[in-house]
């Protein structure tokens, strides 16, 4: 008998690891460059904006808005066959990032693109927790 598949867990890496490390805290953590102040995401090691080699982690608000969104309804990994349908979202955060994720606590069809959202961590693995965002309360 085989087991089920199961979702792919990310390896959080050097340069990754304190986004990981503040995940597994409950925090949403971004690189904050220190030479022309912006924020980025994905994880880099330089600025994507000014290009230096300055960037300090921080810890964002965790809020941010609903940019635009997509339900899944096809298997594309055996890992996530039973959670089809899914969304698949870009949140806007208030730091000025788009990070891509899931909207969480709600049904896909009460999704609306600009509703608020704040971030929450679901537990993938171990010692990883992914970000995921749930509509504000109010």
């Amino acid at each position: 008998m085989s087991q089920p598949a199961t979702k792919p867990v990310p390896v959080p890496d050097e340069i990754s690891a304190p986004f990981f490390a503040g995940t597994r805290e409950g925090k949403l953590m971004l690189q904050h460059c220190t030479a022309c102040g912006t924020w980025s995401f994905p994880v880099r090691e330089r600025c994507p904006h000014c290009f230096a080699a300055k960037l300090e982690w921080r810890q964002s608000s965790g809020r941010g808005t609903l940019y635009t969104f997509t339900i899944m309804h096809q298997v594309m990994n055996p890992g996530f066959a039973s959670s089809v349908p899914y969304n698949v979202a870009q949140v806007d955060l208030e730091e000025g990032v788009r990070m891509v994720s899931n909207v969480v606590g709600i049904d896909n069809k009460a999704l609306r693109v600009g509703m608020k959202l704040e971030a929450v961590f679901e537990v993938a693995g171990e010692d990883v927790r992914i970000p995921k965002f749930r509509p504000v309360a109010g």
